[in-house]
């Protein structure tokens, strides 16, 4: 007689968060007990889809710890355009009435800037870099010396039609 051998089946659970937005205020530098670097700033990130031609916003909260915390707070100010990669956490702490809270913010993991090179001048010598992605891990890309080509503004004239009965080779 076979026995039937049972799987155990596990699921990973995901938790993922990216957003992109407007700071809405500059960022503070602080220090844990532990001299551990800090900060926690709000985007101001507009919804996806609107209602009769009004966008919302969100305000999100986000937490950025050790090397991310101090690139943060060195190269930007309130109402950059910065993309932020991390997850969800929440917290409950006790207000002075005694009464439980909860707060749910982004834990960041990776920042980067996403507004005009005319946007980021006046911030700090930020020159050749891109994003800041934590625990020791920095992430640098040179500076474009051209913006990249908008092909928006070509006419049809830039193409060629090409009539042929073969069949297509994919």
């Amino acid at each position: 007689m076979c026995r039937r051998k049972e799987r155990k089946v596990v699921l990973n659970m995901l938790n993922v968060a990216v957003i992109m937005g407007r700071l809405t205020a500059d960022p503070e530098l602080r220090y844990t007990p532990n001299d551990v670097p800090v900060t926690t700033f709000t985007l101001a990130v507009e919804r996806s889809f609107s209602r009769n031609g009004d966008r919302q916003t969100d305000f999100l909260d986000v937490v950025a710890w050790r090397q991310t915390a101090e690139f943060v707070c060195k190269y930007f100010t309130k109402g950059q355009m910065m993309a932020v990669n991390g997850s969800i956490q929440t917290r409950t702490w006790e207000d002075k009435q005694g009464n439980k809270r909860k707060s749910v913010e982004i834990q960041a993991d990776n920042v980067s800037f996403t507004g005009s090179k005319r946007e980021t001048q006046g911030g700090g010598d930020y020159s050749g870099v891109s994003s800041y992605g934590g625990e020791g891990r920095s992430y640098s890309e040179p500076a474009l010396k051209e913006p990249a080509a908008a092909y928006s503004s070509g006419d049809t004239g830039d193409f060629e039609e090409i009539l042929t009965d073969d069949d297509l080779p994919f």
